[in-house]
């Protein structure tokens, strides 16, 4: 299935979403805010054929039970604060700031990479990490444990295997708002990064996602995955094709409603910047 085929199968399903719904259910729905989301796609290059890691949600999960997904969640204020081996690059940096809703800023374009690496840890044991300098310790417990953040926890116990989050080895690859409708709804940046940035494997895994395996892309194909999950793989596939992935100047694709009506466009930066 191409890219283009690959949109267009999503649109008809969003169109088919949208008929099947009763009006009255439509009426009484609650508009969410989509809240900032990152996930992390990890590139396995050395077989005949590159490979992804994903994982099954649980079944009894609101959101997509069941779906086999990449490792990734929603942004926390710790991610913003944490501190790194490397910073992101400058163009994903800016490229992450195209059209960012509600009050764009740097702090949150690094954060959304901090929430991709953090969710990876968390979801699959993975460290992409470097070496702290001398002076980043790993902060001392909380003087209060209760009103400390899961996120704040999962990044002291990333901490300490000895490691810091690495941004620097990732790329910002596509973008998708979660349709009006869902019972969650997320502006989700994606992110892929080589194997090779993989610093260690740990057992640590918070049970939302089981199952995890190593999949070439027309293996993932057959897996029960979201419809846009199914175009980012596509997305993903051109990239690798193209050898595209270190180019700076290919502009994002990006997946939103408007108006009722499905739609991708592309985030390109200014010429100057790319």
């Amino acid at each position: 299935m191409s890219e283009n085929e690959a949109f267009k199968a999503l649109v008809a399903e969003r169109a088919a979403a949208k008929g099947s719904a009763p009006a009255a259910a439509k009426a009484k729905a609650p508009v969410l805010r989509p809240r900032d989301a990152s996930t992390l796609i990890i590139i396995d290059s050395k077989g005949a054929a590159p490979r992804v890691l994903l994982g099954k949600r649980r079944d009894d999960l609101k959101f997509m039970p069941g779906k086999y997904v990449f490792p990734g969640g929603r942004l926390d204020a710790d991610d913003k604060i944490m501190i790194a081996a490397r910073e992101l690059r400058e163009s994903e940096a800016e490229k992450l700031m195209l059209d960012m809703k509600g009050h764009p800023s740097p702090a949150r374009a690094r954060g959304l990479g901090m929430t991709a690496v953090r969710e990876t840890f968390e979801e699959a044991g993975i460290i992409i990490g470097g070496t702290a300098a001398a002076s980043s310790e790993i902060a001392p417990p909380a003087e209060n444990p209760s009103l400390e953040s899961p996120a704040a926890k999962t990044w002291r116990q990333f901490q300490a295997h000895g490691f810091v989050p690495d941004l620097a080895p990732l790329t910002y690859l596509a973008r998708a708002i979660t349709p009006p409708g869902r019972p969650r709804r997320f502006d989700t940046r994606f992110f892929c990064v080589e194997a090779s940035a993989i610093t260690k494997s740990t057992d640590h895994n918070d049970g939302e996602l089981s199952g995890l395996v190593w999949m070439t892309l027309v293996e993932a194909r057959e897996l029960d995955l979201p419809p846009i999950t199914r175009v980012i793989l596509e997305d993903l596939g051109e990239r690798i094709a193209k050898r595209s992935l270190d180019d700076a100047s290919v502009p994002i694709p990006y997946y939103f409603n408007r108006h009722g009506t499905f739609r991708r466009e592309m985030l390109h930066l200014p010429a100057s910047s790319a």
